[in-house]
């Protein structure tokens, strides 16, 4: 087990978000300035302090960091581009944290920006003839674990249908969010379906965004004065791929059940320790099979665990108080970034209006297709 972060603490000292929005004609380097501006000035530092930059994203092209990162100045610092599909932002803030941690720098950007591609996956350039022309596609897969999950515990689609309602519901208090209406049950049934029992208010949308986080090391905050009460320490930083041992979609949820048992024992906490959670939940289902999967409630009380509020803003556990990617949305670069950002956020108890009471302790979870999977921890420094 890396036990890297426990020996040199990391700390998130800074954040910022360019609000999730659909598909506009705002080009990458508006939206990435404005959340590395805004993390800049939340930690209190200048743009020549940052040493080194890792860029996620996944349909913007090669180079996109240092297009970008010239319009603040050309400092020399370090650019490395990072793609992991969704997971492309938590594998940046992942190689941030490790960068820190070795000393190889003290002060280090993680950022994700995006704008909507077209989606091509190089699982359709494998040069292999494929079952169905929809095996790629993870709707369909997550369809079919919808409908197994479904039978194999005995609900309706109402189960899973209350994810979006409560994510919907936390994405409108969210100024970042792409989504920023409540949405009801029926409205959430009612909505088109799209494949299985899937609505269209259960998938998440994409679009533009970018997200920002810097994070640096105890020496650097004391030599550039910042403020310690702000900033927030990361336990934990994991990351696995699947092991195809059982089928696709048990393969998944395997590989989320490890990564997340190799998280608690990097931090040395539990399940119940966790305040927070935000967690790849581009399906509705996915947030149920995933909590299980995480411990935070047995197995097959994924949908009671949500109906009886655990996971609801001010429950045993915060899930997506962001409002995930259903509600937040889904810009696929910055998407695990901002999940960083409102643990961060929260952490400080400056999420306002969705703010998780007595938050100390909060967990990022976020996969990739191919599939992989990120983890992180995050915990109040003092």
């Amino acid at each position: 087990m890396n036990r890297l972060l426990q020996q040199t603490p990391v700390y998130v000292v800074g954040i910022g978000l360019h609000p999730y929005q659909f598909a506009s004609d705002i080009p990458y380097v508006g939206l990435g300035l404005r959340a590395m501006r805004e993390a800049l000035a939340d930690a209190a530092i200048a743009w020549p302090e940052v040493q080194s930059a890792y860029v996620g994203t996944s349909a913007i092209g090669m180079a996109t960091g240092r297009v970008m990162f010239r319009h603040l100045g050309s400092t020399g610092l370090a650019v490395t581009q990072v793609e992991s599909a969704s997971a492309s932002g938590s594998s940046a803030f992942r190689q941030a944290c490790l960068e820190v941690a070795s000393g190889v720098s003290d002060v280090v950007v993680a950022m994700g920006v995006d704008k909507f591609g077209d989606g091509r996956m190089a699982a359709d350039k494998d040069g292999l003839p494929h079952l169905a022309p929809t095996a790629t596609m993870p709707l369909v897969t997550f369809a079919l674990m919808a409908h197994e999950y479904l039978r194999q515990h005995g609900l309706k689609p109402e189960a899973m249908a209350r994810v979006a309602v409560k994510n919907h519901g936390n994405a409108a208090l969210n100024p970042y969010a792409q989504f920023r209406k409540p949405r009801t049950l029926e409205q959430v049934m009612a909505s088109p379906k799209v494949v299985g029992d899937l609505t269209v208010q259960q998938c998440c949308p994409q679009g533009d965004g970018a997200a920002a986080v810097i994070v640096a090391s105890e020496a650097a905050i004391r030599r550039l004065g910042l403020d310690k009460r702000r900033a927030v320490r990361v336990l934990a930083s994991v990351a696995n791929s699947e092991e195809l041992e059982h089928g696709e979609s048990s393969a998944v949820v395997d590989m989320v059940r490890k990564s997340t048992a190799m998280a608690y024992e990097q931090a040395g906490i539990g399940p119940h320790d966790l305040n927070l959670v935000e967690l790849h939940e581009a399906f509705s289902i996915e947030e149920l099979v995933y909590t299980e999967a995480m411990d935070l409630c047995a197995p097959g009380e994924g949908a009671a665990w949500l109906e009886r509020g655990a996971s609801a803003i001010g429950g045993q556990c915060a899930v997506n108080a962001s409002g995930g990617l259903l509600g937040m949305g889904h810009p696929v670069g910055p998407t695990g970034i901002g999940q960083i950002a409102e643990i961060t956020r929260q952490i400080r108890g400056e999420a306002h209006g969705r703010q998780q009471p007595g938050a100390r302790l909060g967990l990022a979870h976020m996969i990739g297709l191919g599939s992989v999977a990120f983890a992180h921890v995050l915990a109040a420094a003092h």
